[in-house]
């Protein structure tokens, strides 16, 4: 007889055990030679060796399953207990589309021309600039990027950065710390993680800095290494604080820049860094630039006509304000 201990490392013993530990029992009843014993994240297994081996190798396909999937039904445990460990229907989408499953197996893939493209483009370079209007899954696209990249330990860590530009609104006014002031223009990217990663090992991956948010200024002076960074809202960024990020890359590192040039909130005096990255870096080689559109967007039906409206007003401003003296 032999007797291990098993750790439960980077997964929530409920989410193994189940609700009233309908789960565990169900493991129990699996592996009725071995006397099993739960104290929290640990595991204590007393039997013969090629029984314990055996039961390691599950209990390792489930936590593997888990961190794929970011769940685990009786359905799935049942069929990984009994060697089954293929996730009927999606394999094919999986390696075809699937960039992740988020909380609840929700999948998560690219789901436009440009949004694929983009997909593509991380592949082969290691600086995307990826430019367009609201709601046509820039951001999001990229964070599910980084959290892949992080997931298959392609990269040590995940920085997000915003500039923090005042769009109408006064930080100084606003209450509480500096973090307190500067969160909420950082929520949009904890909003997208909070679909992709389960809360509790976000909150560690907070904690523990192997996912930073930030804005922008808390950037200078760094080198990023092992890391998949991305600038979102780029577009507020000026030309010295556009070229102090993207030299802020080190080794094994890749950047992405997305932005929407139709939504600048600078003060008339400074020109975006976004635009004048686009005639500066076009053709640097490494890189990518991604110019997503109308048919790229994938919120509320409404979004797509709204963008299209506004579009249409300001080419009829520029027409209407045309004056052949002014070149």
């Amino acid at each position: 007889m032999s007797d291990k201990t098993i750790l439960l490392e980077n997964i929530d013993p409920v989410e193994l055990y189940g609700v009233n530990n309908s789960k565990l029992e169900l493991l129990k009843n699996f592996f009725t030679k071995l006397k099993i014993i739960s104290r929290g994240s640990e595991l204590r297994i007393i039997g013969e060796p090629e029984e314990i081996k055996r039961f390691e190798h599950r209990i390792e396909t489930l936590i593997e399953h888990y961190h794929r999937y970011n769940q685990i039904t009786h359905s799935d445990f049942e069929q990984i207990l009994l060697g089954e460990t293929e996730r009927s229907g999606s394999s094919k989408l999986q390696d075809d589309e699937v960039l992740l499953f988020g909380n609840a197996g929700k999948i998560i893939r690219a789901r436009t021309e440009n949004q694929f493209k983009m997909v593509e483009a991380s592949r082969e370079n290691d600086l995307i600039l990826a430019v367009g209007p609201a709601g046509t899954g820039k951001t999001y696209t990229a964070i599910a990027l980084a959290v892949k990249a992080l997931k298959s330990r392609q990269v040590k860590k995940i920085v997000l950065s915003r500039p923090a530009v005042e769009a109408g609104e006064n930080l100084g006014f606003l209450p509480g710390d500096m973090k307190e002031k500067i969160d909420p223009y950082l929520q949009p990217l904890y909003d997208a993680l909070g679909d992709m990663i389960p809360p509790k090992k976000l909150k560690d991956f907070l904690e523990e800095g192997i996912i930073q948010i930030a804005p922008l200024a808390f950037m200078r002076g760094r080198t990023l290494e092992n890391a998949f960074v991305i600038l979102d809202e780029a577009q507020n960024a000026t030309i010295n604080q556009f070229k102090m990020f993207v030299t802020r890359m080190g080794m094994q590192a890749k950047f992405i820049v997305t932005g929407d040039i139709t939504q600048i909130d600078l003060p008339r005096k400074k020109q975006s860094g976004l635009l004048h990255a686009f005639k500066v870096l076009r053709n640097i080689k490494g890189m990518s630039i991604i110019e997503f559109n109308q048919q790229d967007i994938v919120r509320h039906p409404l979004v797509k006509q709204i963008v299209a409206a506004y579009e249409r007003y300001q080419n009829e401003d520029e027409e209407s304000n045309y004056s052949p003296k002014s070149y």
